[in-house]
């Protein structure tokens, strides 16, 4: 936290990279459907984080047109999930 400055109020970098790298590997249909199992897992694993956004890009989406990546972003709340 940089409020506190101590290391057990701070976001686990390592468990954020993991739950990314496990939830990229699931196939799916729309970035959407990623980025809201990114959340729910953070939400529910992690009861530090209060708030979250995340972005999720695909590079060369097959939308026709010359599209170089297409990204949407979703931000949610710990109170969402109680």
């Amino acid at each position: 936290s940089a409020t506190s400055d101590l290391l057990r109020d701070t976001v686990d970098y390592v468990f954020l990279n993991r739950v990314i790298r496990e939830e990229m590997l699931k196939p799916s249909h729309l970035l959407e459907s990623v980025a809201k199992r990114i959340l729910d897992r953070i939400f529910y694993e992690d009861k530090l984080i209060e708030n979250a956004t995340v972005w999720v890009s695909k590079i060369n989406p097959p939308i026709g047109g010359d599209v170089e990546k297409v990204t949407i972003k979703m931000t949610e709340s710990r109170k969402n999930y109680q």
